[in-house]
C-alpha cells in the first residue's frame, strides 16, 4: 500500500484502472472501424458482383478472418504479451481494409475478400481486447471488467455508420467509389486504435501477472485447440462458458442476419434500420449493468437468465411481422441475452481454467465462437428461404432453452465454484 494526498491507495487497483481505460481508448475507433465498415460491406460487395446472391460472403470473410485470427493471436500473446498482440492485429486489419478498398476501387472481387479476411484481424483484437480487461481484475469482479470494455463498444457502433455519409463523400471528392471511403476511413481508425495501445498499455497485463512465456510453443493451430478443449473439458463450468458464448453468438447472428428481409416480407422494411439500432442498444448499452449482476448473482445463474432472455426475445420476433412493435421487443432481447451470455460466459470461462493456460483457451473460445456465428450467418437465409422466417426463430429458442438445461445441470454438477490458480 502507498500514501498519496493522504488517501490510501491500492497500486494493483490503480494499474487495473489505467488497464481499462487504456482499452476503453482503443476500443472506440477500434469498434467504429467495424461498424463503419459493416454498413457498407454488403453493398460494396453486390455492386462488384453485380448481384445480392452472393453478396453476403463479404461479411463472411472478415467474419472467418476473426476465427482464423483468434488461435495465432492468442499464441502471439502468450509469449509476448497483449500490447503487442492486439497492436499487432489491430495493424493486420488496418492493411486488410486498405487491401479492400483497393479491390473495391479496381473492382477486383478476389482482392476484396483478400481484404476482407485480413480485415477480421481487427475485429478478433477488438474481441479479444475485454480478456485484457479481466487480467488484472478480482475474480469477483471479472464481469464487471469484461462489461466495460463491451459496453463502450456502443460508442464506436453508433459513431461508426454516422460517419459513413461523410465517408462517402470524402471519397467521391477525390474521384474514388464512394463506397470504399469507409474502408480507407476503418483503415485508418485500426491504426488510431493501435497507437493508443502502444503507448498507454504499458505494463502489459500478462508481464505484471507472470504469465508471458518467451519460450512457449510458437502456434500449431489444431494441437493448441486439441489442447484448449482438453482443459475446457476438464472444467464443467468453463465448457458452460464456451456454450453460453457460442450459443448466444450463434442464435443473435442467425435471427438478426434475416430481420430485415423479414420485415420487407411483411412490408415495414422502412422500420428495419430502427430496429437493428435499438437492437445494438440492447447488444451493448446496458453492459455495466450485466456485469454488475453477473458478479452480484453469478455467471451460472446469469447465464441462465441471459438463455431465458434470447428464447423470450426470438420467440418475439415471429409474431413481430403481424405486430411490428413487437420486433422493436424481440431484437431488444435478443441484444441483451447476447450480452449476458457473453459477458457472463467469457467471465466464468476466464476464473475456471489454469492462470497458465487461459490465454490460449480464450483463443479457442472466440474460434469457436466467430466460427458459430459465420455458420448462423451462411444458413440463416437457406433456412429463411426453405422453411420460413418462423423456424429460424423458433430454432433459436430452442438453442436458448439448451443452454438454459445445460446451466442447470452445470450447476447440479459442479457444485460450489472455485478460482483455479
Amino acid at each position: 500500500m502507498t500514501i498519496e494526498a493522504g488517501a490510501v491507495t491500492n497500486p494493483h487497483a490503480l494499474l487495473q484502472r489505467r488497464t481499462l481505460n487504456s482499452l476503453r481508448f482503443a476500443q472506440v475507433p477500434g469498434q467504429a472501424a467495424v461498424a463503419g465498415m459493416v454498413a457498407v460491406v454488403t453493398l460494396l460487395a453486390s455492386d462488384l458482383l453485380g448481384s445480392d446472391r452472393l453478396a453476403g460472403l463479404g461479411s463472411a470473410s472478415f467474419t472467418v478472418g476473426a476465427a482464423l485470427t483468434s488461435i495465432p493471436l492468442a499464441a502471439f500473446m502468450r509469449r509476448r504479451g497483449r500490447r503487442r498482440g492486439l497492436v499487432g492485429a489491430l495493424l493486420i486489419g488496418a492493411v486488410g481494409s486498405s487491401i479492400a478498398a483497393v479491390g473495391g476501387e479496381v473492382r477486383w472481387f478476389p482482392l476484396f475478400l483478400l481484404g476482407m479476411v485480413a480485415f477480421g484481424a481487427g475485429q478478433a483484437a477488438t474481441l479479444q481486447s475485454r480478456y485484457a480487461a479481466a487480467d488484472l481484475a478480482e475474480p469477483s469482479r471479472a464481469g464487471a471488467a469484461i462489461a466495460a470494455i463491451v459496453w463502450v463498444g456502443t460508442l464506436g457502433a453508433v459513431f461508426g455508420p454516422l460517419l459513413t455519409p461523410l465517408e462517402k463523400s470524402m471519397a467521391e471528392s477525390v474521384g474514388l467509389d464512394e463506397l470504399v471511403g469507409p474502408f480507407i476511413v476503418a483503415a485508418v481508425l485500426f491504426a488510431v486504435a493501435a497507437v493508443v495501445l502502444t503507448v498507454r498499455l504499458r505494463p502489459d497485463p500478462l508481464e505484471v501477472l507472470g504469465t508471458i512465456d518467451p519460450d512457449a510453443e510458437r502456434v500449431r493451430p489444431l494441437r493448441q485447440v486439441r489442447q484448449s478443449a482438453g482443459v475446457i473439458a476438464a472444467s464443467p463450468n468453463a465448457l458452460l462458458g464456451l456454450a453460453a458464448m457460442a450459443a448466444s453468438q450463434a442464435a443473435m447472428v442467425g435471427v438478426m442476419t434475416m430481420t430485415p428481409p423479414h420485415m420487407k416480407d411483411h412490408d415495414h422494411a422502412d422500420l428495419s434500420a430502427v430496429v437493428i439500432a435499438v437492437h445494438i442498444v440492447g447488444m451493448y448499452g446496458l453492459a455495466p449493468l450485466v456485469g454488475r449482476y453477473v458478479d452480484r448473482v453469478g455467471e451460472n445463474r446469469a447465464i441462465q437468465v441471459g438463455a431465458v432472455v434470447l428464447g423470450v426475445g426470438t420467440v418475439s420476433t415471429v409474431a413481430a411481422g403481424y405486430v411490428p412493435a413487437l420486433m422493436f421487443v424481440g431484437l431488444f432481447l435478443l441484444g441483451l441475452g447476447w450480452s449476458i451470455g457473453l459477458i457472463a460466459g467469457s467471465a466464468i470461462l476466464t476464473t475456471s481454467v489454469p492462470v497458465g493456460t487461459k490465454v490460449e483457451v480464450q483463443g479457442t473460445a472466440d474460434l469457436t465462437m466467430s466460427l458459430c456465428g459465420a455458420a448462423a450467418a451462411f444458413g440463416s437465409g437457406f433456412v429463411k428461404d426453405s422453411f420460413g422466417f418462423h423456424l429460424l426463430a423458433n430454432g433459436a429458442a430452442v438453442l436458448g432453452a439448451a443452454l438454459l438445461a445445460f446451466a442447470w445441470f452445470t450447476a447440479a454438477r459442479s457444485g460450489p465454484r472455485v478460482h483455479p490458480t
